[in-house]
């Protein structure tokens, strides 16, 4: 009886470590090429896109894409944050990856940006916009230039035909930059 007890033991432990185990990708160079888009106008969109998975930790972001891999990128990085609007289990997200690391294990992101933080009203002195997801912009009509559509293209926000850098991205604030300055917005609830 208790050799029974121990082989039903063995089995179950079996068992729960093949369901608990999951298989996380590494991205290699063919798999990041395919995720790359074309954009009409001839420039080539290399940001890879999908949801924030559970196994992300502190200098680890698991995403799993549209195409629905599982990929983890290293995202430690000592001199700047490289990472926009936090990471938050879930929250879409847009990554700019690393060609020139050198880490073989795991490659660099060179920017993440969570896209869920982005989305939202934003207000400044002079511009009022809310980006809607789908790459809708709802804006002022009364502005001399409103912004009617938004996407990110290398890691630059595009809004209509103004290309700007994130400066920064918090959960109440957004920076943009362009060759122009910084524009400070504050999230309008």
């Amino acid at each position: 009886m208790k050799k029974n007890n121990r082989f039903f033991l063995l089995l179950l432990l079996a068992g729960i470590l093949f369901v608990g185990c999951k298989e996380t990708k590494k991205p290699d160079e063919k798999s990041v090429q395919n995720i790359v888009i074309d954009i009409a106008d001839g420039e080539v969109d290399e940001t890879v896109y999908g949801r924030c998975g559970d196994g992300s930790t502190m200098h680890t972001l698991e995403l799993i894409t549209d195409n629905g891999d599982t990929l983890a990128f290293s995202i430690n990085n000592d001199s700047v944050s490289n990472v926009k609007g936090g990471v938050g289990i879930g929250d879409r997200m847009a990554v700019m990856v690393d060609h020139s690391a050198d880490n073989t294990d795991i490659p660099s992101a060179k920017e993440v940006i969570n896209l869920t933080t982005l989305i939202g009203k934003w207000v400044s002195l002079d511009k009022s916009f809310e980006l809607q997801e789908g790459g809708v912009i709802i804006s002022n009509i009364k502005e001399p230039k409103p912004y009617v559509e938004w996407k990110i293209l290398n890691g630059q926000l595009v809004l209509s035909a103004d290309t700007f850098s994130i400066f920064e991205l918090g959960a109440d604030s957004l920076m943009l930059e362009n060759e122009r300055g910084i524009y400070a917005y504050k999230r309008l609830r």
